[in-house]
């Protein structure tokens, strides 16, 4: 990320659950048509983590499943073997299929993450262009990189050469106004509002264009190494 900020200034067939045994193993068929028995799944507790991903009580997903509050709760504590049925208004009401209640979440993957910055809590870098204010920065495993930058630069001439990084960026301009280069296309004026979405590996810079300095919000993706 450091480096980064520096450059910047199986389809799978899931057989259905018995009635009898919540838990039972599931049996997976890969596509290479070799099998193996997957981890058993607590139904319960997948609906439970699939509920609470949604910030859903115990009601609101009742509701929205078409099922008594008690019933769901029975199914989320392992009480009750749901139906086929039950199966079906679960999956409608949290918005997946049937095979997705029975399929983990992959591994590493943590549902319902959330992190929240306050204004001027974010770390702030400092560059010669530009200063940085890091968003976001509680998260691990980020698929993206978001942070509020204040452009400095007022010319090309502030930079020593192109910005260039892997993967995508997505900016949206705050306050004031910036012009955008791109090394394949015509220089861009944005004001407050605007945006713009470009592939980071095209060299691009950004200078601000009004007499405050602009402030912009960045949203760059994140590749693995």
């Amino acid at each position: 990320m450091q480096s980064l900020l520096q450059g910047m200034g199986h389809s799978q067939y899931v057989q259905p659950m018995t009635k009898a045994d919540p838990t039972e193993i599931i049996r997976v068929a890969r596509e290479n048509g070799a099998e193996e028995l997957a981890e058993p799944l607590d139904l319960g507790a997948r609906v439970r983590d699939l509920r609470k991903a949604r910030n859903w009580t115990l009601e609101q997903a009742a509701n929205q499943a078409g099922l008594a509050r008690s019933t769901l709760s029975k199914i989320e504590n392992g009480q009750m073997s749901p139906t086929y049925e039950a199966l079906k208004k679960l999956a409608t009401g949290l918005e997946i299929s049937v095979p997705q209640l029975f399929t983990p979440p992959s591994k590493g993957q943590v549902n319902g993450r959330m992190a929240v910055t306050r204004d001027g809590a974010g770390t702030h870098k400092v560059t010669t262009t530009y200063e940085h204010d890091l968003l976001g920065e509680t998260l691990t495993q980020k698929a993206m990189l978001p942070y509020r930058a204040r452009i400095r630069a007022r010319s090309m001439d502030d930079f020593d050469g192109w910005i260039r990084h892997d993967g995508e960026e997505f900016l949206y301009v705050l306050t004031g106004t910036i012009r955008l280069y791109t090394e394949f296309y015509e220089p861009v004026e944005l004001k407050r509002g605007d945006s713009a979405y470009y592939d980071a590996a095209m060299g691009h810079n950004v200078v601000s264009t009004s007499a405050e300095d602009a402030t912009i919000l960045w949203v760059t993706s994140l590749t693995e190494a």
